[in-house]
């Protein structure tokens, strides 16, 4: 749905809410707004991770942009002590010398849920 500057994704599961948000400066550039979890709940912090941020890649991918982008995440766990495995997944992802401002924060969540990723990444001017 786009209401000019502004578009959104609306989430499959549950419309009231968007996947994906972009906005587009007057000028040019802007912002996109992703969240993301794993597809597959049933796999452990590691595992979920990286179905998470494969989830983000798609939104990037769609958007014409790539992992370099991102200039903020939050993350959101079920279980802090997953911080590591977190870490370690993250840290092969993320191209060196590319990492955002990120945050990490422990939060209940549905049943399976493990991790929950939101990124704010800019657009090119």
């Amino acid at each position: 749905m786009s209401t000019g500057d502004i578009t959104r994704v609306p989430n499959k599961k549950f419309p009231a809410k968007s996947s994906v948000a972009t906005y587009r400066l007057p000028g040019g550039g802007g912002f996109l707004w992703a969240v993301a979890t794993s597809p597959d709940r049933t796999q452990d912090i590691r595992a979920q991770t990286l179905g998470a941020l494969g989830v983000i890649d798609t939104y990037l991918k769609e958007a014409g942009l790539d992992r370099t982008r991102i200039v903020k995440a939050e993350i959101v766990v079920t279980d802090h002590d997953n911080k590591p495995a977190f870490d370690e997944a993250w840290a092969t992802w993320m191209p060196a010398g590319y990492g955002p401002v990120r945050s990490f924060v422990q939060s209940v969540m549905p049943e399976g849920d493990l991790i929950e990723i939101i990124i704010t990444a800019a657009l090119p001017g």
